[in-house]
């Protein structure tokens, strides 16, 4: 209800097309939503459907102010993971889920950094993909102070079937 408002790409700041956004309909394609302008603050993951209150999913107050889309990839997937910012202590190359970095390598502090060299990936703060998510497209990330720090316990794929 109210006034709309449509979006095809990337927005870093949907304040100078809406004041607020109570909910959103996702038409085709995988997006991230933030609670923050400029891709910032809490994310979360929407494929297609109507969301019509999604501000009691999140348990939030808050309303979407930036939005970005996942672009859609079907080729190999390949990231390189690190026990420590910088690219330091043990990495290991990944190519598929990891649903426990605990179990698998031992990394009692999770991922730390890491660089995507290939496909989209979800990082999650908890083991078993649970808690707050994050988006990684192809790229370096030497640490995670954008992501307030987080230590990273587990991460999957952004499949071709999520579309």
């Amino acid at each position: 209800m109210g006034r709309s408002w449509e979006c095809s790409g990337d927005c870093a700041d949907m304040s100078s097309y809406m004041g607020r956004c109570h909910s959103f309909r996702v038409m085709s394609g995988c997006w991230m939503f933030y609670d923050q302008s400029n891709y910032m603050g809490h994310n979360y993951f929407f494929r297609k459907g109507e969301y019509s209150d999604y501000m009691s999913m999140w348990g939030s107050s808050s309303w979407v102010r930036s939005c970005r889309m996942i672009p859609w990839y079907s080729g190999s997937y390949r990231m390189r993971m690190y026990e420590r910012d910088n690219y330091m202590g043990q990495m290991m190359e990944m190519t598929g889920d990891c649903d426990n970095f605990m179990n698998r390598y031992n990394w009692s502090h999770g991922c730390m950094s890491c660089h995507v060299m290939d496909g989209h990936w979800m990082m999650y703060e908890h083991p078993n993909y649970m808690g707050r998510m994050w988006y990684f497209g192809p790229g370096h990330y030497r640490n995670f102070s954008n992501w307030g720090n987080m230590r990273f316990m587990s991460m999957r794929r952004v499949m071709s079937d999520w579309y």
